[in-house]
């Protein structure tokens, strides 16, 4: 049994990590830091650890003129305010003049579970890749949690990293390499490429196991890095295997199935079938059972790979 973490808790055990390499890092929170863990670092470095209040547009905005001055912060709050509620800051204040700022914002998804539908964020990378010079990441695990982090420091200039609440299992090794705009080949395959990002990608793995015992050859890639994508490793499933799936813990519209149908639409046409939030709100729940109820586990990625094999 893999162990399991979930990548909030990584986030915040890294940050401590960081801040101990780079004396300019800063972290700032919108009086959530207990749930987005960067109370952990504020025990290590409580003098460069803030807490705006339950004022996200501020959160972002100080975060801003922090960056104008030389620091590199990490602003946290919960997706759905982050994302939602300081839009217009992040595109005006941070995108805008290409700060550098490091936006991790925890609780995406269904998988928030109890706290229902106004506070499980579906549409966050939708929001946030549509925003020039923005970078969007979105970890599968724990480790590449951190990979990550270490990627958006070597980036001049916004980044936005999506985490989860709930604990996921750790699928890779302390030697496992992340690229920003590099789609991580995790299992090759003949008949279907499926497309993963997120927790998902571990949904996918098992999916591709259970196509392996119909006789169903899956091809998996992780993308972590949402923007930039992957065009050429896209590219190089759609021709290889002819039909492609995708998979996330988001809406359908905006997300990975739109950023991969747009690849696929320009420069390799083929059947596509995305596993994600079909245009609805999330809704109060264990998480289990509301992953199976919005069509977000191994069973629905092992129906879409059949789906859309026959529409080749």
């Amino acid at each position: 049994m893999a162990a399991k973490k979930s990548t909030r808790q990584a986030y915040g055990e890294y940050l401590v990590k960081l801040g101990e390499k780079y004396d300019n890092l800063v972290v700032l929170d919108a009086d959530l830091s207990g749930a987005t863990k960067t109370n952990i670092f504020k025990k290590a470095c409580p003098e460069r650890h803030f807490n705006v209040g339950i004022a996200e547009a501020n959160l972002m905005g100080v975060s801003a003129g922090l960056a104008t001055a030389g620091k590199i912060p990490f602003a946290s709050t919960f997706a759905i305010f982050g994302a939602g509620r300081a839009y217009e800051i992040i595109r005006n204040s941070i995108c805008y003049p290409k700060l550098n700022v490091k936006i991790a914002l925890t609780h995406a998804g269904i998988s928030v579970g109890e706290d229902g539908g106004s506070h499980q964020s579906i549409e966050d990378i939708a929001l946030m890749r549509v925003l020039p010079n923005m970078t969007v990441l979105s970890p599968a695990d724990a480790v590449e949690t951190e990979k990550m982090m270490d990627a958006a420091m070597a980036i001049d200039g916004p980044v936005y990293i999506r985490l989860g609440r709930s604990d996921v299992p750790v699928l890779f090794d302390a030697d496992y390499q992340f690229e920003v705009g590099k789609a991580g080949l995790l299992k090759d395959g003949q008949d279907v490429t499926i497309i993963a990002t997120g927790l998902m990608v571990g949904a996918a793995l098992e999916a591709a196991e259970l196509l392996e015992t119909e006789g169903i050859s899956a091809r998996v890639l992780n993308m972590g890095s949402i923007k930039p994508i992957d065009v050429a490793a896209i590219e190089a499933a759609a021709i290889k295997t002819g039909a492609i799936v995708t998979a996330e813990e988001h809406s359908i519209i905006g997300g990975l199935g739109g950023a991969v149908a747009e690849v696929l639409g320009e420069v390799a046409p083929v059947p596509l079938e995305r596993v994600g939030v079909k245009d609805l709100f999330g809704q109060s729940g264990k998480v289990a059972p509301l992953m199976e109820k919005y069509g977000l586990t191994a069973n629905d990625i092992v129906a879409a790979a059949k789906k859309v094999i026959k529409r080749k």
